[in-house]
């Protein structure tokens, strides 16, 4: 066991979940923190134009700020996504809005997209000189009504469309009044076609709820065909609370459950896209990696690239060298030449 595990994980659990989260911040947008290299040409990839130096991304929630974009790649991501980011400034939910769940390593949250705004992150992300891909991941306003979410999309990617290396359009956060309904097809076709008014060259992602039926994913499947998106992102957090056992402490807390109870959740929908979705079609696999195995079945249920946010909440600093060369070590032991060999192989 790490020092990280021993010492410095009990000691930040002692905290509020969001105050140790801020502190971790506060230490990373500095640079302080760096996990040991590790590379392997067999992690690189190329899609829509952007090199990956490995599958491992951070999902979106974490640096919501863009406040550690030039920082990530000393942690050993291959990518990172910021945001989420509105038109409109807004300070989310009250607290407390983040609770851990250590015993099934989960975590639950009712952030409800705080963040400063699309005009102050623009200008961060305009002085930044990230060594990594970044993701921009656009929400909409809380005060912004349904029928003008378009137009909030679009005003916000108006000043952010020249500062990421593809963009998502988070439709499936449950912490936003009504915003999962922008995933039904009519709204989710408004949203794309709006962005692209703006700038139609960027590559473009939807992500989606696990917790949307098959004939929503279908639904979705149709608009990433209709309206050409460069992929799409499975999943957001989960509503459901069916795989924690009803004792658990914060069981019942309204907001988003994420990390290893909804991993079977993410893969379902994983697989379903994957089985079900155009070629060239990109999918960014996300929720319950803690380790190696679930970073190799990610890819083998046809995800091209990987994130991740609560299980590098628990593992650590030094969990993504870790886990990227324990797979390395797995695809060598099965003979696998590239990932576009293992992709796809449990559909």
């Amino acid at each position: 066991m790490g020092f990280y595990h021993s010492v410095l994980r009990p000691l930040l659990f002692m905290l509020p979940a969001e105050s140790a989260h801020d502190l971790g911040m506060s230490v990373l947008r500095r640079g302080w923190v760096k996990a040991r290299e590790f590379h392997h040409s067999i992690l690189e990839q190329e899609f829509f134009g952007v090199k990956f130096p490995n599958p491992l991304g951070l999902a979106a929630g974490f640096d919501k700020h863009a406040l550690a974009v030039n920082h990530w790649h000393l942690l050993g991501f291959g990518s990172v996504e910021i945001g989420t980011v509105t038109w409109h400034p807004q300070p989310g939910n009250p607290k407390p809005r983040l609770f851990r769940i250590p015993s099934h390593q989960g975590l639950i949250n009712r952030f409800g997209f705080n963040n400063e705004g699309a005009r102050v992150i623009a200008s961060r992300l305009a002085a930044a000189r990230p060594q990594l891909p970044v993701g921009v991941n656009l929400g909409k306003s809380k005060v912004t009504e349904l029928d003008a979410a378009a137009k909030d999309y679009q005003d916000s990617y108006r000043l952010l469309h020249r500062s990421g290396a593809y963009f998502v359009v988070n439709v499936s956060s449950p912490n936003t009044p009504g915003l999962r309904s922008l995933q039904e097809k009519g709204p989710l076709l408004d949203i794309l076609a709006a962005l692209r008014e703006v700038d139609g060259t960027k590559p473009m992602f939807v992500k989606v709820a696990p917790d949307l039926e098959m004939d929503a994913l279908d639904d979705v499947l149709d608009v990433a065909r209709e309206a050409k998106l460069t992929g799409i992102i499975a999943t957001n957090t989960t509503l459901s609370r069916e795989m924690l056992p009803a004792n658990v402490r914060f069981r019942d807390e309204v907001g988003g459950l994420s990390g290893m109870p909804v991993r079977e959740k993410a893969n379902m929908t994983l697989r379903h896209l994957a089985q079900n979705i155009e070629k060239g079609t990109v999918l960014i696999g996300v929720g319950g990696i803690f380790d190696a195995q679930d970073l190799y079945d990610k890819v083998a249920l046809g995800a091209h690239l990987c994130q991740i946010y609560t299980g590098w909440v628990y593992g650590g600093p030094q969990f993504v060298p870790n886990v990227l060369e324990e797979f390395v070590g797995m695809l060598e032991r099965d003979g696998v030449r590239s990932l576009a060999d293992l992709r796809g192989v449990k559909l």
